[in-house]
């Protein structure tokens, strides 16, 4: 319960920030870390298809984790939010930057 509430707080504080530091539509970069191994880069990048992204992978120093860098045009703070959550909920143990 409480992980939610501090996710929620956390969305709060990133949309007001967003909306304080530019101007919309704008461009925006998503940085995640999953590990390598199976399929959650893939699972990630399947979340933002068809959208135009740019999409960079860098594996870590011992290959064990993967850094994904998505470069996106997006129009509000709520869109932005809205791909954060549906990485979560689709991804497990993904780590937002």
């Amino acid at each position: 319960m409480s992980t939610e509430k501090n996710q929620e707080e956390f969305y709060v504080k990133l949309r007001a920030q967003l909306y304080a530091t530019a101007s919309w539509p704008s461009e925006y970069l998503y940085k995640f870390i999953v590990v390598t191994e199976g399929d959650k880069v893939q699972q990630i990048e399947s979340v933002f298809d068809n959208m135009g992204a740019v999409i960079k992978t860098k594996p870590s120093k011992n290959g064990k984790y993967t850094s994904v860098s998505i470069n996106l045009q997006m129009s509000t703070p709520e869109n932005v939010i809205e791909k954060y959550k549906e990485v979560t909920e689709n991804v497990e143990g993904v780590i937002s930057l």
